[in-house]
């Protein structure tokens, strides 16, 4: 783009829309110009197809000034294996998780995310279990993710009903293993999230025991490799603020939401729309309070064994990325 053009279209930006968005369009051109110019790829890794499908329905796929490999991962734990090995740029994950590995020395960052529900997170038992109360976990085989909210879960519960953490035995396992254990009876509770939990409640008849209400901050990162964050930018800003923007969205649209990602991921179309009708799921910006609600779990997580050691959650964000997306 020659200087002559780039003026001709910021005046006719400036008469359309007036001086006061002066300087987010010039921002968004310069950017878009750079994107294009070193035609960036950017690696995403994905969980069941959500984020994707999400900016494909709303729209803010269209028109791209980068290009978006997609890669799909059951759960938290292989997106952010791959980003600390550089096989991804950008990945969406639970708090906990992104801790877990960035306490382990991943060279990564959280730099957006969102909030859902907290009693989308849930410990689950079969339809016949003798399971009734939180009382009834103790001496139980319980399973859920190491080092995420799965084995976060599992300790509050139990800590909230007076017990220790060594009264019951944790089975660690991911989404896929664990649904089959819990159907087979090879474990006695199962602690995940959504589309998980409506999909095990409402085609495998299992029941919720306990949530995470009061528990978890339920906060799920967008995770960028620091080599990303230097090399790729302007290109993530970019995601962020169209992943963003696509949440709002969704809010309005979540049958629309539900019928894509159903169809992408082979999900059924009615899990799909329970899930996202419980978690109403919204973006954040990474900010003070945020900071703090998610130091407060990982101090509590390192309690429990989870962490291995205390973390400063301040140092493994960057707030730039969601500070600039609100100013637009």
């Amino acid at each position: 783009m020659n200087a002559t053009k780039l003026e001709s279209g910021t005046r006719a930006r400036l008469r359309s829309f007036g001086t006061a968005l002066f300087g987010a369009m010039i921002s968004a051109a310069i950017g878009a110009s750079a994107l294009a110019a070193d035609t960036v790829v950017l690696r995403v890794g994905d969980q069941k197809g959500g984020n994707r499908s999400l900016l494909e329905i709303s729209g803010y796929a269209k028109d791209l000034p980068y290009k978006i490999e997609w890669s799909e991962f059951p759960a938290a734990a292989p997106i952010l294996e791959a980003l600390n090995a550089g096989a991804l740029d950008v990945g969406y994950t639970g708090d906990l998780s992104f801790l877990t590995v960035y306490a382990a020395g991943a060279p990564i960052k959280a730099i957006g995310g969102t909030r859902s529900d907290a009693r989308t997170q849930a410990i689950l038992v079969r339809q016949d279990s003798s399971i009734k109360t939180i009382a009834d976990l103790k001496g139980k085989r319980l399973a859920g993710t190491r080092g995420g909210w799965g084995q976060f879960l599992i300790d509050a519960t139990l800590e909230k009903a007076g017990y220790k953490i060594e009264d019951a035995t944790f089975a660690p396992l991911g989404p896929v293993d664990a649904k089959t254990a819990l159907v087979a009876g090879s474990i006695d509770a199962w602690t995940v999230w959504e589309p998980y939990v409506s999909y095990a409640t409402l085609k495998d008849n299992a029941r919720i025991v306990a949530n995470g209400e009061g528990l978890t901050p339920t906060v799920t990162f967008i995770v960028a490799s620091d080599s990303a964050i230097v090399s790729k930018r302007a290109a993530v800003q970019d995601l962020v603020q169209r992943l963003n923007k696509a949440r709002l969205w969704s809010l309005d649209h979540l049958g629309e939401y539900a019928k894509n990602t159903a169809e992408l991921t082979k999900l059924p179309e009615d899990v799909l729309l329970s899930a996202y009708k419980a978690q109403r799921t919204s973006p954040i910006a990474i900010d003070e309070n945020i900071v703090r609600e998610v130091q407060e779990a990982s101090d509590r997580a390192t309690r429990y064994g989870i962490l291995s050691k205390k973390l400063d959650v301040g140092k493994a964000v960057d707030r730039s990325f969601t500070a600039a997306a609100n100013s637009n």
